[in-house]
């Protein structure tokens, strides 16, 4: 299934029926699963937007979180849904559904937008008009002075959305898209716990639209801290590309994974805005993290129902 849910089970529904005065242009739509404690940061990166409040609505959608504990008072723009289809791509399609705005713009709870965000995003599809999927920049960042090797690894390996661009897709960390492109294209595919990003940018593309790197519009996301955090990124990428496509990019996958990551070890050797300490370490938790994803790799192939979900 790759369209907007309709179905009970799909759709998400309001806690709170807040009466909004006039009709936003701009809905930021929030998946969490067990993220609500970072939810108040946001919130305040959201509130200090250069963006007046009154022109966006801010959708938090829940998806089952086992340890659900959202603020006890929101900003009148903010509304908490309810999505009970597991899976982020779900529970991005329940806020589709529930946004008010023409425009839709898609980041995550740990996520800590700039500024600026907003009101870059929005002047930018100004000029490039409803055709365009519009992608921010993310930054990742640690607030450790000495970080350990897992968040040095994740600041290296980070989220390249300039990058991405270029490969015609974005991450949802930082993503701008017209409600029309959701209508003619379909949402995204909700049975996908990772790569439902990149798999609706490509069909939209497919489909004529375009893609567009907005550097200045920055969303800060932080490296993962543990080990732990980083193998359940790598399994639940994993999930995602042996288990959805067609049967021959599922096959790709598979050859793909058997082979030794020589791009990334490339890109982490060539990161020269990094000491030469960093990058070792980069490079030695990806030869371990390859091994990781071999295991995974053979475990979904034999047991295909039971994959990481964030």
């Amino acid at each position: 299934m790759t369209g907007i849910p309709s179905t009970p089970a799909n759709t998400a529904h309001s806690n709170d029926a807040a009466e909004e005065p006039s009709r936003p242009v701009c809905s930021v739509i929030v998946p969490v699963y067990n993220h609500w404690g970072l939810v108040p940061h946001l919130l305040r990166c959201l509130r200090a937007q250069t963006l007046a409040q009154e022109s966006f609505e801010v959708l938090l959608v829940d998806n089952g979180s086992t340890d659900y504990e959202p603020p006890q008072s929101l900003p009148a723009n903010v509304r908490i849904l309810n999505c009970e289809t597991p899976g982020s791509y779900a529970a991005r399609n329940g806020g589709i559904e529930a946004a008010a705005g023409d425009w839709l713009a898609f980041t995550d709870a740990d996520c800590r937008p700039d500024p600026r965000w907003l009101e870059a995003m929005l002047a930018r599809a100004q000029q490039e008009g409803r055709m365009a999927l519009l992608a921010g920049t993310v930054e990742m960042y640690t607030d450790s002075a000495r970080p350990n090797a897992y968040q040095i690894y994740d600041l290296i390996r980070g989220i390249p959305q300039a990058h991405y661009v270029s490969r015609g897709y974005a991450a949802t960390a930082n993503l701008l898209v017209h409600r029309s492109v959701m209508e003619m294209v379909g949402g995204f595919d909700a049975t996908r716990y990772s790569g439902g990003d990149t798999a609706f940018c490509r069909r939209a593309c497919a489909s004529g639209y375009s893609i567009h790197l907005v550097c200045e519009a920055v969303v800060r996301h932080p490296a993962r801290h543990s080990w732990g955090e980083v193998v359940s990124k790598a399994r639940r990428i994993k999930g995602g590309q042996l288990l959805s496509g067609s049967k021959r990019m599922r096959g790709y996958w598979v050859l793909r994974t058997l082979m030794p990551p020589l791009h990334l070890y490339y890109r982490y050797a060539m990161a020269g805005q990094y000491s030469l300490r960093y990058r070792v370490i980069a490079l030695a938790v990806q030869s371990r993290l390859w091994g990781h994803e071999l295991r995974e790799m053979f475990r979904l192939l034999i047991r295909p129902a039971c994959r990481e979900r964030k």
